[in-house]
């Protein structure tokens, strides 16, 4: 077997570790925050907290599942409480203007990840906090601050009178949402304008602020939140570093997931996550192990690129589905969100390129490179493939 170079092997184990550790690692759990308003008053805010948020690597930390979470003791269930109240009142900052900073009094009840009660063993627990109160007369604005110091990232979401709000914003730690405008909703003042009229006055750009908060969400959808698909991508790639094979493979993908994804947005297919997210896994491997048996590009590949691309789009539409897409300005949300998800697809092409561009003896490249990557790639489809058919 042929020598390799110090760079060839530090490649090689870089390969190893990135793959090792994508393998494991799990989706980051955002944190829905959520204002109900009523013309009179009547306000309810939730918020949603997965225990994963706590730990030092919220990506590769496991779920808490239900078959877990039913031998809590009471006390343990309490500790669990209180970890929640404490990250919320350390990494979240709420504000009622012009009266400033205030503390939700939540009461918290554990439901599954999904929104829904627990109801599998094998949902994920999470703690959601309610708090219904009333806001007085004189308060114009709310907003929420996601404080620095966490590693996960706070959906702001609103409804106003049954509307909801064109604006959903994603905030990553240190930044601070929009002010929703709340004039005219407080009890002392019951016949003030409608939602959509205050939705409208509340953001002279909210279009273009819709479309740069999905670009946002699309791109952390896939970077770094989308290992499946950054996989994938990886093993388009790895058939062929010519910029032909490479440009038609992405662009076939991405005229597949596309469609798909707006389809499925749009209501108007819907297949179950257990088939879909099953099928994605079992594409990874199917491209990775075509990148071993059959290396040279034909029309085949570029059929199964489609064929798998859509099933991807279908993948990609579960995931918007956790951020609601306003119905007024659901085109921008919606090309936002491809446009991001472009973008990081093309990041992954690019880094894939800088840190295999060095590596000029193709024989090498393919040998120490191609094929032990391909190789975990493929393990990592048929691992997840596994796990989700179970």
């Amino acid at each position: 077997m042929p020598r390799t170079t110090p760079l060839l092997r530090i490649a090689l184990f870089g390969f190893l570790a990135l793959f090792s550790g994508l393998l494991w690692a799990h989706s980051i759990p955002d944190v829905p925050v959520r204002g109900i308003f009523q013309t009179g008053g009547e306000t309810e805010i939730t918020i949603e907290i997965n225990p994963r948020n706590w730990s030092e690597s919220p990506k590769m930390a496991p779920s808490l599942e239900q078959k877990e979470f039913l031998t809590y003791t009471k006390a343990q269930r309490e500790e669990l409480l209180k970890q929640t109240r404490a990250w919320v009142a350390t990494y979240l900052e709420f504000t009622l203007e012009p009266i400033g900073r205030i503390q939700p009094d939540f009461t918290y009840d554990f439901i599954a990840e999904t929104g829904k009660p627990l109801l599998s063993m094998t949902d994920a627990v999470v703690a959601r906090g309610r708090w219904k109160t009333k806001i007085p007369a004189g308060v114009t604005g709310w907003k929420v601050r996601s404080l620095p110091g966490h590693k996960v990232a706070v959906v702001f979401m609103n409804t106003i009178n049954g509307q909801e709000h064109p604006r959903v914003p994603v905030l990553f730690p240190g930044e601070s949402s929009f002010t929703l405008d709340l004039t005219g909703l407080a009890a002392a003042q019951p016949t003030q304008p409608t939602a959509g009229s205050i939705s409208a006055q509340h953001d002279e750009h909210g279009g273009w602020n819709t479309f740069v908060d999905f670009l946002r969400y699309g791109f952390t959808h896939v970077l770094p939140e989308g290992l499946d698909h950054i996989l994938f991508v990886l093993g388009l790639f790895l058939l062929s570093r010519s910029w032909k094979p490479v440009l038609t493979q992405v662009t076939a993908f991405t005229l597949a997931h596309s469609l798909t994804l707006g389809l499925a947005a749009a209501g108007m297919i819907k297949v179950p996550a257990s088939i879909v997210e099953p099928i994605i896994a079992l594409s990874i491997a199917a491209i990775a192990i075509e990148n071993i048996f059959h290396p040279e590009y034909t029309r085949w590949r570029l059929v199964i690129v489609l064929i798998f691309g859509s099933i991807h789009g279908l993948g990609f539409a579960s995931g918007l589905a956790e951020k609601p897409i306003p119905q007024d300005s659901f085109l921008l949300a919606l090309t936002g969100f491809n446009v991001g998800v472009e973008a990081a697809q093309l990041a992954v092409i690019g880094l894939a390129f800088t840190f295999t561009f060095w590596i000029k003896d193709e024989t090498k490249y393919r040998r120490f490179v191609v094929i032990p990557a391909s190789a975990l790639i493929a393990l990592a489809g048929l691992i997840w493939a596994y796990q989700r058919l179970a």
